[in-house]
This record gives C-alpha cells, sequence and structure tokens, in this order.
C-alpha cells in the first residue's frame, strides 16, 4: 500500500492530482468520480461575461496544442448561483481560478469568490493586465507584488498565483509572490506561440497566436518548476505537458508538492483516474511508500552551483 497524499500548504490533498484550470468542467463527473481526484480546479472566474476570442481557438502542433480562448465566462453571478453550489457535493477541495484587468478588479473577485466551500483561490496572474498596457502581471516582479498584496487583503483563503512561462524572471516573480502573500505557486501557464497554415498562409488560430501547452511544453514548466521550487518556502504546484506516471514523479522530484493535468484530459477524459493508477503503481514497483517521499528529491547537488551561477549571471 502506498500513500498518495499531498500536502499543499495548510492543504491536505487524498493524492497529488488536479486538473488545470480551463480544461475541467463538473461534467466530467459522468466519465469517473471526481472525488477521486486531490482537488477539483474551476475554469477561470471573471467578474464580466466575456465571450471570448474569435475562431478557431484551438489547433494541433507538433507534441501539443495550441489555444487561444480568451476565457469567456458567464460571469460572477452564473458562478455564484449555480456553479458552486452544484460543487458542494463533492468531497475533493475546490480551488476557485479567477482573472481580472486591473488590481482592483481582481482584489474585489477575490473578495466576492470567497465563499463557505471555497477552499482555495487560484489567481490567474497570467492575464493582461490594462494598467501595464496588456503585459501579464506576473511577467514583472513588481506587478506580481502589487496584485499579490491586493489578493491578499482581499481573502483568508490559501491563495494560489498561477505564473507564466513568458517571462525572463522565474525566480524573481516567484519570489515576488511570496513575499506578497501567496501560499502557492501554480507553474506553469501555457507559453505564447503561434502556427501558420502553409498553404493558405493565414494564422491556425483567430486570434493570430495561443498559448503551447502539451509534451512539447513540459521541458520548460518543468525547469521553472525546478527554479521556483528551490527559490521560495511555499509549495509549487506543477504544471504542463503531463501525460504519464513517469511526468508526474518528475514534477515531484522537482520540488513540486502536487500537479496539475490538462491537455491529456483532451485527449482522453479519463487520463486523470489512468495517472492516479499509474502513479500508485510505479510507486509500488519503485519501492516508494509516500509521495512525501519524492518531492524535491532530485539528485543535483553536483549541479546546483552552476544552477545558481545561470540564473544570476548578468
Amino acid at each position: 500500500m502506498v500513500d498518495l497524499t499531498a500536502r499543499v500548504g495548510a492543504l491536505t490533498l487524498k493524492n497529488p492530482i488536479m486538473p488545470a484550470s480551463g480544461t475541467f468542467s463538473r461534467e466530467m463527473a459522468e466519465v469517473f468520480d471526481l472525488d477521486a481526484l486531490g482537488a477539483l480546479v474551476t475554469k477561470t472566474i471573471t467578474a464580466e461575461i466575456r465571450g471570448g476570442n474569435p475562431t478557431p481557438r484551438v489547433c494541433e502542433v507538433e507534441g501539443g496544442m495550441l489555444n487561444s480562448i480568451g476565457i469567456p465566462s458567464k460571469g460572477l453571478g452564473a458562478f455564484l448561483a449555480s456553479e458552486l453550489p452544484a460543487y458542494a457535493g463533492h468531497r475533493a477541495p475546490l480551488v476557485v481560478s479567477i482573472s481580472a484587468p486591473s488590481v482592483e478588479g481582481f482584489a474585489a473577485l477575490c473578495e466576492k469568490v470567497s465563499q463557505p466551500g471555497v477552499a482555495a483561490i487560484e489567481a490567474n496572474i497570467s492575464c493582461p493586465n490594462i494598467e501595464e498596457d496588456g503585459k501579464a502581471f506576473a511577467m514583472r516582479p513588481e506587478t506580481t507584488r502589487r496584485v499579490l498584496e491586493a489578493l491578499r487583503g482581499a481573502t483568508d483563503l490559501p491563495l494560489w498565483a498561477k505564473l507564466t512561462p513568458n517571462t525572463g524572471e522565474t525566480v524573481e516573480v516567484a519570489q515576488a509572490a511570496e513575499a506578497a502573500g501567496a501560499d502557492g505557486l501554480v507553474v506553469a501557464n501555457t507559453m505564447l506561440s503561434m502556427s501558420i497554415d502553409p498553404r493558405s498562409r493565414k494564422p491556425k488560430l483567430g486570434n493570430l497566436m495561443g498559448g503551447l501547452s502539451g509534451p512539447s511544453f513540459k521541458p520548460i514548466a518543468l525547469r521553472m518548476t525546478y527554479q521556483c521550487a528551490r527559490s521560495v518556502e511555499i509549495p509549487v504546484i506543477g504544471c504542463g505537458g503531463i501525460s504519464t506516471a513517469e511526468d508526474v514523479v518528475e514534477y515531484l522530484i522537482a520540488g513540486a508538492s502536487a500537479v496539475q493535468v490538462g491537455t491529456a484530459s483532451f485527449i482522453n477524459p479519463t487520463a486523470m483516474p489512468r495517472l492516479l493508477d499509474d502513479l500508485a503503481a510505479f510507486m509500488r514497483t519503485e519501492g516508494i511508500a509516500s509521495v512525501a517521499e519524492l518531492v524535491g528529491s532530485i539528485r543535483d547537488d553536483a549541479t546546483a552551483e552552476a544552477v545558481r551561477f545561470m540564473e544570476t549571471a548578468p
């Protein structure tokens, strides 16, 4: 018998696997028992009703997919009236993902979704910030600090900051989020990318560019997870390209306390429960008694100094 229990700050999860925001809905309960998961993560909620980006919104690329969904949303009112009560029947902790275009908007929305039945808030600070000419909050330490301070003042719930790979200041952003009151980091959102149809010469996405996810993105998100986990004291949730139990184990070894699964669920809706079974089997085969044994167990002593040099070199 292996112990799959995962601890993410104040939260104790029955296992380390949860969905990535935007790749999951309550309707998946028709396919598998949602309470088998460590936690449930909602699609990103906005205060206002949003229609999303122009179509096409998704396209396949080598080793993954691009998406430019644009965070369509029925708004805060619909979430509080129908979505939140519907999740009340599940035992798995509920993590609510939120997004807003300004610091003030983020704080106001965070306060309003901090309701009974919500276990944690995931702040999607990878979204555009209208106060910074559309640059994502998480691209810079200072904007990360400002929005997290406002969010921390708006809720007593555990607060996770979802970071972006579209920055050259990964460690600095992570440290700014921690200093401003984040209880955890989700690493990472998708990477801004593009694909063109060579015959029509048109971009394959209606919004020209979109976020890369899937196996081809995993080495980048894994590197970020490692960098963040060794630079902060708060837990890191790894996210990006997970499709096998070995992928889960890699993230845990790199320092993640738990993981989120996204693109794999589009390919196979039962990907997450399958990963749970495969993770338990892997641990039994390798003689690993608990998930806790894996977290941060990377044998990197010989290269740690080189990594520090690379991170601090001008």
